[in-house]
């Protein structure tokens, strides 16, 4: 089969691999579409150390191709989508509650980093019966693929921001991420939503999903013009959706005494993330930071494709670019340099 690997650290393109074959509890699914994530740059710039041929890729949906022989709830045929984080579930962390680092730090995130990721023909998906989820009838391919990690990490931002009906809310970057959680703000029952964005494409989108106002960093100071929305106050929860030391600041700036700040960005440089000390109210202001990985799991999935089969959410309006698996070096770079204004790429592979 066909794979778009990370060849070595910078560098990636196409190579020949063997269809995987799955183990008694594993499938593996014939890939139909897929995402590029931000994610996929920082592991070719090499934010996970050096790799070798390494398939890239997290975000997928496709057909059951094959299963073992103790997967119970697929069958070949079916269509499926996997979460992005493939945790082991039978981990003392996820019985404890955090499937996503079962194995350690992060040990649910195996695609594109410990294993073989999705952009490829065909891939490998480790505990089936708990990490995929059939794709109702009348939710399209390039719809649910959303599920596998911008809707589930987004709306994590907003699950683990302690949003109170009616509250306030700063969502910092209107990125694929930002917009879900600015989305997963606004059906968590916010009431006032404040986009941090400076791109016009998608301060657009961060209203369509849900921001009542947008402040624009390039032009205004945020920390001003948020406390100035808020009557001086700041808010009851701020989403960092960048993964920069200068936004976690803001992020801390923003937000009241007794707020979250809720984390969902990937921080790959630096050897530390700073905290305001004065904003912080010197370690005594109450401000809870919480922090997660995406969120996998079949639960989750199927939650999450039922606010796409009731549309409370479409997720498609972030596909500013459509390419063809043939196409995937192109791809990639329109992704990686953000270039033509893109949000989120979605990769059409061959029926």
């Amino acid at each position: 089969m066909k794979a778009f690997v990370m060849k070595e650290i910078g560098k990636v393109g196409f190579v020949e691999k063997p269809v995987p074959q799955p183990g008694p509890n594993d499938a593996i699914v014939r890939t139909t579409r897929a995402l590029i994530c931000t994610s996929d740059s920082h592991t070719v710039d090499g934010g996970i150390g050096p790799r070798e041929d390494l398939t890239l890729g997290h975000e997928a949906v496709g057909v059951v191709h094959a299963t073992g022989s103790e997967v119970k709830a697929f069958k070949p045929g079916d269509r499926v989508v996997v979460g992005a984080i493939t945790p082991d579930w039978g981990s003392p962390a996820a019985q404890d509650g955090y499937s996503s680092q079962s194995g350690g730090p992060l040990g649910g995130w195996k695609f594109s980093n410990t294993k073989d990721g999705v952009f490829a023909e065909y891939f490998h998906v480790n505990d089936a019966d708990a990490n995929m989820a059939r794709i109702p009838d009348t939710v399209p391919d390039e719809m649910a693929v959303y599920c596998c990690d911008m809707l589930s990490t987004g709306f994590m931002g907003a699950e683990k921001g302690n949003i109170p009906i009616g509250g306030t809310v700063a969502v910092i970057a209107q990125g694929p991420v930002g917009l879900m959680s600015t989305a997963g703000a606004k059906l968590r029952g916010a009431g006032l939503i404040i986009g941090v964005e400076s791109v016009p494409r998608r301060k657009e989108l961060a209203r369509s999903y849900g921001a009542d106002e947008i402040v624009d960093f390039t032009t205004e100071d945020v920390v001003e013009r948020v406390l100035e929305l808020t009557g001086g106050e700041g808010v009851d929860t701020a989403i960092e959706a960048l993964g920069a030391d200068a936004t976690f600041q803001t992020a801390v700036k923003v937000t009241k005494p007794g707020g979250t700040v809720s984390n969902t960005g990937y921080f790959g440089e630096g050897e530390f993330v700073r905290i305001p000390r004065v904003e912080w109210g010197v370690g005594m202001a109450d401000k809870t930071i919480a922090t997660g990985l995406c969120p996998g799991g079949r639960l989750r999935m199927e939650r999450l494709l039922r606010i796409l089969e009731t549309k409370r959410v479409d997720p498609t309006l972030m596909t500013t670019h459509t390419f063809g698996f043939d196409e995937m070096e192109q791809a990639f770079e329109v992704s990686d340099k953000k270039l033509d204004e893109v949000v989120k790429p979605l990769i059409v592979f061959a029926a």
